[in-house]
């Protein structure tokens, strides 16, 4: 008998940290259900690291996250959703566990007993390392100096504790082995550097300065974070061990879903989710999946979707004006002196996090794959060097985050494809390289060649794709590639300039049909840009001279602020797009957002190489310019025409996410106006009070009476509780199954427009490239379905037929019609 999934109406991402509790979050439920929500979407709340300010750093599955309340607190917490009639939607980790301190019991054991640890299999640890001096141990890069300099200097204590000795380093503790002390007198050790250094040879664990990590590191962990240690989330018990505690609330109703990050770092994570959907048929599964423009979701998948990327970049893309990009191509090209495409910058920067971030990884699939070509007579002497090439190379060139190639069955013809793909990329790219291995890789990667060490390389290069992908594209070529920042989002592809009305209504109604109980998201936890910054930096598309100018105007004035040739013309660009999207934006935050942007370029500094000098002259040249009083006059001039229509556009997207084919998110406090940028600017405390006055003053409202207050933001928050409302009221409108279809618009301004029907029920409306528009909708006209139709938004009363765009859109700037 087919179970049926709860699907959300609606969710409201919340961000749980010691600052914002469990009580804090339950004092928000009743704003939230006034505001039409009908599940809360809460940030990671099992036991993690003390001090957590996201929930990602897990260090006990067993229990509540103290600092957030405990067992107790999220015991109250639910209770109040349940009272307010708000479901619940959790994000759990399964890929990795934080392993700093004591905190996390099944480390502290792995570190004690080493592989004798009932544990030792629950972590992704190579104990047959390549090097000898690491089989049997796990490196620990925490050292700030060369080992042997941290020894004399005395900076390493042990410490005699009740359970047996503990080393001690800073912030940082390590358990000893019993058996390494059995007959030794642990005091005056320390003070003895030979000796001590005895004792920690004898350990299961092998002391490092830290920046070994990047190349011999020998746990997997998430992404380049020693602190995350992967988990082997493919042994069951494992799975168990992990999800017992959420598996239960998911079978008492205290949770109806739950996100699952970062999938693509599991080994299988076909198996993972099935084994999920097993033990909670009901639940309502979406996965952190960065698809491509050209991918799909797998289909065997046993989830409801993804959490929404992909219709992010659409969204975006939809109100990017096509007929600037040869313009702001060349333009960026002229300016900053770069000429490549993404797509080279993206390949360069995946070379460079495999050369530098991530080079254990390599190592450690050079490794097995060297393993591999030992055991075939045919490839038995390419060199170490030359293996390792080619997976570099191929990694490199793969166009998606992974595949998904399973042990014994046939690839899909996807991954075929994309696997074929990269090698022939490769093979381009590097002639210098033997074909025949590289044909040789692809025959393991399709399932050609087949045995345990040809099963693991293909298992282990697909966990490790994701995340050379991520570090290399995401965090590094997002930063370095500035020709249009607002298309540099968490999934996006900045190479790709704009969509069409057509394409975009393809996707929405091909969602409808595969995921209709997919997120759809504007804004999240980490997104480079919040939705209302990138709606009003797509404006600049529709005034590529005025931009161009603007910007050769405002580097001339900055001209005397500049030392040294810092900063260099990109990072100038990049710059000026930021202060125009999110102006007015405080020095401090705008300081703390560039260095983190200059440290992910790699360029000029970074986080694990920081130029001080660099990053202090960069921070001059931003507070001279911010304090230039031409500067800025000049900037603000420049803004205050697009306030109007950037809010313009967050309405019409917001309208667009709230009544797509899809699950709407509300990243928290974004139902106002929110100009943030990336973490940690976008987890800032959201002002709850001030939005429940807000709410108490919409009811009965006229929409056009909330746009002239639009500069509080109240014109967006009407839009999202009639919507959400009008979604509560009407849920076969948008439930799973409820045809999605484009309504016809014609006139001269139709490519203005972009309206569909929800099961002929309900009609949305909105304007897109409102600048070049310039509210002129004259002679054109939507084919509204036959009937009488009330507008949500304004209260107008329409007939079905051909109605004027004028009329539709005359007193507020988008229109949400209920039939009836």
């Amino acid at each position: 008998m087919k179970v049926e999934r709860v699907t959300p109406r609606s969710t409201y991402r919340l961000q749980l940290h010691a600052g914002f509790d469990f009580n804090a979050a339950a004092a928000v439920a009743p704003y939230l259900a006034a505001l039409g929500i009908s599940h809360v979407y809460s940030s990671p709340y099992l036991q993690a690291v003390k001090g957590s300010m996201h929930g990602y750093d897990v260090v006990d599955h067993s229990r509540v996250n103290s600092e957030l309340g405990g067992a107790d607190g999220h015991a109250r917490f639910c209770r109040t959703l349940g009272a307010n009639d708000l479901g619940q939607v959790l994000d759990i980790v399964p890929n990795h566990m934080s392993i700093a301190g004591r905190e996390n019991g099944w480390w502290w054991d792995v570190l004690r007993y080493g592989h004798r640890s009932r544990y030792a299999t629950y972590f992704d640890v190579d104990w047959n390392s390549p090097e000898p001096k690491l089989r049997g141990k796990v490196l620990m890069p925490i050292l700030g100096n060369h080992y042997g300099r941290v020894l004399d200097s005395g900076e390493l204590q042990l410490l005699d504790e009740p359970e047996g000795p503990v080393l001690r380093y800073f912030e940082h503790e390590l358990p000893i082995d019993p058996e390494s002390v059995a007959g030794i007198q642990v005091d005056g050790l320390a003070s003895d550097p030979e000796a001590l250094h005895q004792l920690l040879e004898k350990q299961n664990y092998r002391l490092a300065y830290w920046r070994t990590a990047g190349h011999e590191l020998d746990y997997r962990r998430f992404f380049d974070i020693n602190s995350l240690a992967a988990l082997r989330m493919e042994e069951e018990e494992v799975f168990h061990a992990t999800h017992k505690l959420v598996l239960g609330w998911l079978a008492e109703g205290v949770l109806d879903g739950l996100r699952i990050d970062h999938p693509d770092g599991l080994r299988d994570p076909r198996q993972y989710l099935e084994r999920l959907h097993d033990a909670a048929p009901r639940a309502w599964i979406v996965v952190e999946k960065i698809l491509a423009a050209d991918e799909r979701l797998p289909a065997e998948w046993p989830v409801a979707g993804t959490t929404g990327y992909e219709f992010l970049n659409r969204l975006t893309a939809l109100y990017v004006d096509g007929s600037a990009e040869e313009v702001l191509t060349r333009f960026y090209a002229a300016f900053s002196l770069i000429d490549e495409g993404f797509a080279e910058i993206a390949y360069q920067c995946k070379k460079l996090v495999l050369r530098d971030l991530l080079a254990s990884d390599l190592r450690r699939l050079t490794a097995n794959f060297v393993r591999v070509c030992e055991g075939n007579r045919y490839y038995r002497d390419f060199t170490r060097l030359a293996i390792g090439e080619v997976l570099a190379e191929f990694i490199a060139c793969l166009r998606v985050y992974r595949t998904y190639v399973r042990a014994g069955e046939p690839p899909s013809p996807a991954d075929q494809q994309r696997i074929e793909s990269a090698a022939t990329e490769v093979k381009a790219r590097r002639p210098d390289l033997d074909p025949e291995l590289i044909d040789f890789l692809v025959s393991i990667l399709l399932g050609r060649h087949r045995g345990a060490e040809e099963d693991n390389l293909v298992a282990r290069l697909q966990q490790t794709t994701g995340a050379v992908m991520a570090k290399g594209v995401e965090d590094t070529a997002f930063y370095r590639y500035n020709r249009f920042i607002a298309l540099n989002e968490v999934g996006g592809d900045p190479g790709r300039f704009a969509l069409g009305p057509e394409t975009f209504h393809a996707a929405m109604a091909a969602a409808a049909l595969a995921h209709p109980g997919a997120v759809l998201a504007t804004s999240t936890h980490d997104t480079k840009r919040s939705e209302d910054v990138r709606a009003r930096l797509v404006l600049l598309s529709e005034i590529p001279d005025d931009w161009t100018a603007a910007v050769l105007s405002w580097s001339a004035l900055n001209a005397r602020h500049r030392r040294g040739g810092v900063p260099d013309r990109n990072t100038e660009y990049h710059l000026y797009q930021t202060l125009v999207g999110a102006h007015p934006i405080e020095a401090d935050r705008l300081l703390v957002y560039l260095e983190k942007a200059a440290r992910e370029a790699k360029v000029h500094t970074s986080w694990n190489a920081i130029d001080d000098v660099y990053e202090s002259t960069l921070r001059e040249f931003v507070e001279r310019s911010l304090a230039d009083p031409e500067f800025s006059a000049a900037v603000e001039g420049f803004v205050r025409p697009l306030l109007g229509p950037g809010r313009v556009n967050s309405l019409a997207w917001k309208l667009l996410t709230l009544t797509a084919p899809g699950v709407p998110d509300l990243y928290q406090g974004s139902e106002l106006w929110d100009l943030a940028l990336v973490d940690p600017d976008n987890r800032r405390p959201v002002d709850y009070e001030l939005r429940r006055r807000l709410l108490g003053e919409i009811d009965g409202l006229a929409a056009r009476d909330a746009w002239a207050r639009a500069e509080e933001g109240l014109p967006k928050l009407l839009l999202v509780q009639r919507a959400l409302l009008l979604r509560k009221r009407r849920p076969a409108a948008f439930a799973a199954g409820s045809a999605y279809r484009p309504l016809p618009v014609h006139g001269p301004k139709a490519r203005h427009a972009v309206a569909f029907s929800r099961a002929e029920e309900v009609v949305t409306v909105v304007p897109r490239l409102v600048l070049k528009l310039g509210g002129d909708w004259a002679g054109t006209e939507l084919e509204l379905p036959p009937g009488s139709w009330r507008d949500e938004l304004s209260g107008a009363v329409v007939e079905g037929g051909r109605r004027p765009l004028a009329e539709l859109l005359g007193g507020f700037p988008v229109a949400l019609l209920a039939r009836g």
